[in-house]
């Protein structure tokens, strides 16, 4: 059974610069999607430059990067397994 299980596990995702662009991309609309969505954007703590941050506070940094890390892996794990990547 465990010969049988192998057999249908996909080949691991290697790095690529289209992997770390996808990631990218995807967090460059996770954090749009949460300029327009997140109610106070700027809630303390502040972050270190809030300008070059979009005026995010660091609890509206650290929630729109780990949406588009998650939407990231989502897109980046899905082109593999269907060939794409």
């Amino acid at each position: 059974m465990l010969t049988s299980l192998l057999a249908v596990v996909p080949a691991p995702l290697e790095w690529s610069p289209t992997v770390g662009i996808i990631m990218i991309i995807a967090n460059i609309i996770a954090i749009a999607f949460g300029k327009f969505t997140i109610q106070y954007p700027s809630a303390e703590p502040a972050a270190p430059a809030p300008n070059f941050f979009g005026g995010f506070g660091l609890p509206a940094i650290l929630a729109t990067t780990a949406f588009g890390h998650i939407l990231g892996a989502g897109i980046i794990l899905g082109l593999h397994n269907i060939g794409r990547i």
